[in-house]
């Protein structure tokens, strides 16, 4: 099986690296004492007999500079490790250390895990109850653990164990001691847990991929629709869409780019059809005289015709993200002419219009054009963010 990644996180000085030396057997982790943590960036350690690497992370403090520092620490490790060759740190799962002799189990706490380790939301999550001493207060605290999770329903947790830990011997006096516990059971759960989590941190990437195209591809529409809203309101004839097929080529070549489909012939004839729906088609032509024959209220000519360009070019954006992400995920293919052509079309249809209507009363007491190309596409891309 492939070896996985365990990412350690939590408050500083809860005892991440006492934890990982008591997980490694042997002092890989350098280990601190009191509040402040001694970690001060990602560190990755391995041993030849624990099956799973070890991630340790930047404590969260109370100073907001040293909290946002930490998050975005394993942040940037994140998106790092979807770069291509960098496997080896892809995060498999999540030990997030809550210290026993607390009692509490702050929400601020899990917020501040969850910001850290968005990327992951489905890599599945064992709270580890560091200096877990008191035997009688282990289920207390185990409890306390659940609830507070349960409780926090902003984002959802993949909780899979709450398992108390005492990393090393602590000494209470010269004759009484606790012995580590619970760093076997730790062990042994999480690598029952790699072989799901490690399908899932692929999901997850996938899924982080996904909406990184997406939100590159918006970023796209909104340059293409501005653009069109300048174009439009040019005092010039206005009779068909014939004039934003530059503009609209560009933005489809920009997206097909972003989620790498192959230029073959087929992703030709693929954005092609995309173009001539959208430009010279029937329904495009439709669409127009049915935009036309509303009446503008307190709208001009040239803001009227602005409207209708943009919209045209946003509704075709928003058309060609659908249409290439379905490719892209191989739910479709590029030789799949008819489909994509009804996709484009059924942008151009009544809702078409109904959301044109929406553009014209928002912006109808405005009026420039900026104001009109940021009201087309909030409501064109709202729905796909």
């Amino acid at each position: 099986m492939e070896k996985g990644n365990v990412l350690v996180i939590g408050n500083s000085g809860v005892g991440k690296s006492t934890l990982i030396n008591g997980v490694l057997g042997n002092d890989y982790a350098k280990t601190g004492f009191g509040s402040t943590g001694v970690t001060d960036r990602l560190e990755i350690y391995e041993s030849h007999s624990i099956p799973f690497r070890i991630i340790d992370t930047i404590g969260f403090e109370p100073s907001v500079f040293k909290e946002w520092k930490a998050i975005n620490a394993v942040k940037s490790w994140s998106k790092q490790s979807i770069k291509e060759g960098r496997g080896d740190t892809k995060i498999n799962v999540i030990w997030f250390c809550v210290e026993g002799t607390s009692r509490k189990f702050f929400p601020k706490a899990i917020k501040d895990v969850l910001k850290a380790t968005k990327m992951w939301s489905s890599v599945p999550v064992i709270v580890v109850i560091t200096k877990s001493y008191s035997v009688l207060e282990r289920e207390e605290n185990i409890q306390m653990v659940y609830d507070a999770i349960a409780a926090y329903k902003q984002y959802p947790i993949n909780l899979k164990r709450v398992i108390p830990v005492v990393a090393q011997t602590y000494f209470i006096n010269e004759s009484t001691f606790v012995l580590p516990e619970g760093i076997s059971e730790l062990i042994a759960v999480t690598n029952e847990l790699l072989p799901e989590g490690i399908q899932a941190s692929e999901g997850d990437i996938s899924t982080f991929q996904l909406k990184r195209k997406r939100t590159l591809s918006h970023g796209i529409v909104g340059v293409a629709t501005t653009s069109a809203v300048v174009i439009g309101a040019v005092p010039i004839p206005f009779s068909d869409a014939a004039i934003l097929g530059p503009i609209e080529v560009a933005e489809i070549n920009a997206i097909v780019r972003i989620y790498g489909i192959p230029q073959d012939e087929n992703a030709k004839q693929f954005i092609s059809s995309i173009i001539e729906v959208g430009t010279v088609g029937v329904v495009a032509k439709t669409a127009i005289s049915a935009l036309k024959a509303i009446p503008g209220v307190n709208v001009g000519a040239s803001v009227l015709n602005a409207m209708i360009a943009g919209s045209l070019v946003a509704a075709i954006g928003e058309g060609a993200i659908y249409a290439v992400e379905q490719v892209y995920t191989g739910k479709k293919d590029t030789n799949d002419l008819d489909w994509v052509k009804k996709v484009i079309e059924s942008k151009l249809t009544s809702q078409f219009v109904e959301k044109f209507n929406d553009i014209l009363r928002t912006s109808s007491e405005e009026g420039d054009l900026k104001s009109v190309a940021k009201n087309i596409i909030d409501l064109f891309l709202s729905e796909d963010k």
